[in-house]
């Protein structure tokens, strides 16, 4: 896992032990990073299912103003922690090391607001939960931010609610990404 581009380009990133995350293939997030670059500057944003925090760390480096990190493993919040370190980024994060909906739910309370929000849940998440992260989501995002779901392609397409649609998805191998956006 590394940097793919930006101001840590190349930089090596370090991975939880065991297999309790799955890191997005650097094929993949490049790929996404092409696809939101024009959204990625100064943006206010939210990684959810941080594991190792190589999404928030690229999205740092490549100018994103802020991020905040959400993870509930200890170990993965440790690797996190030491990425923000090694990539110098600790100034513009927070990591909350809660569950995911416990930390939408304190995030919603303050009414803090995010450009774009990562999902990268556990691929045997179950689809009912999986739509009420969704949901919550949408009380984070901006009025024309934009929501990023990273997920198995044999998932059924979700129905959340709370005012989000889909707004469209790539695969790529056993990988897919749906984006979602605020209804009007």
């Amino acid at each position: 896992m590394r940097v793919i581009s930006g101001t840590a380009k190349g930089q090596r990133l370090f991975a939880p032990k065991g297999f309790k995350t799955r890191p997005t293939a650097d094929r993949v997030k490049e790929s996404l990073f092409n696809i939101i670059a024009g959204a990625i500057e100064g943006a206010e944003v939210l990684d959810l299912y941080a594991g190792a925090g190589s999404l928030a760390v690229e999205a740092l480096s490549r100018g994103a103003k802020a991020v905040v990190l959400v993870e509930s493993d200890k170990g993965a919040a440790a690797a996190i922690n030491r990425n923000l370190v090694a990539t110098g980024f600790t100034d513009r994060t927070i990591v909350m090391q809660a569950p995911v909906n416990r930390a939408l739910d304190q995030l919603i309370a303050r009414r803090q607001v995010f450009d774009l929000i990562f999902l990268d849940p556990p691929y045997k998440i179950n689809q009912a939960e999986l739509e009420i992260v969704l949901e919550k989501t949408a009380g984070c995002l901006s009025k024309f931010g934009l929501a990023i779901l990273e997920h198995r392609p044999d998932l059924p397409e979700l129905e959340p609610g709370g005012g989000l649609f889909l707004s469209g998805g790539r695969r790529y191998g056993d990988t897919a990404l749906s984006f979602y956006k605020k209804r009007d």
